[in-house]
């Protein structure tokens, strides 16, 4: 067993990312880390008992090229024995970054549920957690945003999917991110040594999209002009960071769970930095997983709930209501 297999290995038992007999569907695009975790997924899987399929989506943007990975992806999954399943989402004249990540996490959930299977592993390296970060910082965010990924989380999938061959509903299953702790270099390294072979997206070495400039540009400089290992610094500034989120969210989900009728005079005498997260917490009620809620929406609340006004504070936003009435606090849809 190779010493990237072994380190993949003890980072999915510290995380528990999989057990004995878990079925696991594999997101691989073609390139070298979905091939590298293809790789390393199949020699673990006798140790395991690990059941695994396939999945890839071929969003056509680059031709030719784009065709070539569906088909190289399939030759993978008959060179391994897997079964494969595969989309080729109907997509507008422009597509963000976003909109394409949504469509592909909501294909893979629609695997994993129709094949009665436990989780989706992708292939999300150390590189890509630094990349994450920098664009949630340059782009605003809190402690949540800036905990970045996680080896293990609940599947982004929203109620119903965006394309109509896809729609329906079904659980949310979770996220496993096995190559989390490794740099891109150790995957290129494995690849070399094992002679895999992979493609290679010419559009990741142009800057076109936001993560791209980061990759291409800002890092190469910081790691030039201000730390040569700034990536292992700021990995590990993640983790402080993630920790200190997961503690924040577990007192806000108690003290939330205790208050039978939400006191504005309470969520003011908390700490500010928990006065958010509870708030949050409140939100999630009717908009699970907080989405689309921004800083300041959560700042206009906290306004609201100190305003000396005698009449009722309503603040508006994503489709919900907050209304302080006196000293009773309610979250409701519009």
């Amino acid at each position: 067993m190779s010493n990237l297999v072994k380190k993949i290995q003890n980072s999915a038992f510290q995380h528990h990312l999989w057990q004995k007999g878990s079925k696991i569907v594999l997101g691989v695009s073609g390139g070298p880390d979905s091939v590298c975790l293809l790789d390393v997924m199949a020699k673990l899987a006798p140790k395991y008992d690990l059941k695994l399929i396939i999945t890839h989506v071929n969003y056509r943007l680059r031709g030719r090229d784009s065709e070539r990975d569906e088909k190289f992806v399939r030759k993978l999954a008959e060179k391994y024995g897997l079964n494969a399943f595969f989309l080729k989402p109907k997509l507008g004249k422009k597509i963000s970054e976003n909109e394409m990540r949504d469509i592909r996490y909501e294909f893979f959930e629609k695997v994993r549920a129709k094949n009665n299977f436990d989780t989706v592993a992708v292939a999300h390296n150390l590189d890509d957690q630094v990349e994450t970060f920098l664009m949630r910082l340059i782009r605003g965010s809190g402690l949540k945003g800036l905990s970045a990924m996680q080896h293990k989380s609940v599947h982004p999938v929203k109620s119903a999917l965006r394309s109509p061959a896809l729609a329906g509903e079904f659980n949310r299953g979770t996220i496993i991110r096995p190559l989390l702790g490794t740099t891109r270099a150790e995957i290129l390294g494995y690849l070399k040594k094992n002679k895999s072979t992979y493609r290679t997206d010419r559009t990741n070495e142009m800057s076109l999209f936001f993560r791209n400039k980061i990759r291409n540009k800002l890092i190469p400089f910081l790691e030039k002009d201000f730390n040569p290992k700034i990536k292992e610094t700021i990995f590990n500034a993640i983790s402080s960071i993630a920790e200190d989120h997961s503690l924040i969210q577990k007192l806000a989900d108690k003290t939330y769970k205790n208050e039978k009728e939400i006191s504005a005079k309470k969520i003011l005498q908390m700490h500010p930095a928990l006065q958010r997260r509870f708030l949050l917490r409140m939100i999630s009620e009717k908009n699970p997983g907080g989405k689309d809620v921004e800083a300041a929406h959560v700042s206009e609340m906290i306004k609201a709930l100190k305003s000396t006004k005698n009449k009722s504070q309503i603040v508006s936003f994503k489709g919900l209501k907050m209304e302080r009435k006196g000293d009773k606090v309610t979250i409701a849809k519009l």
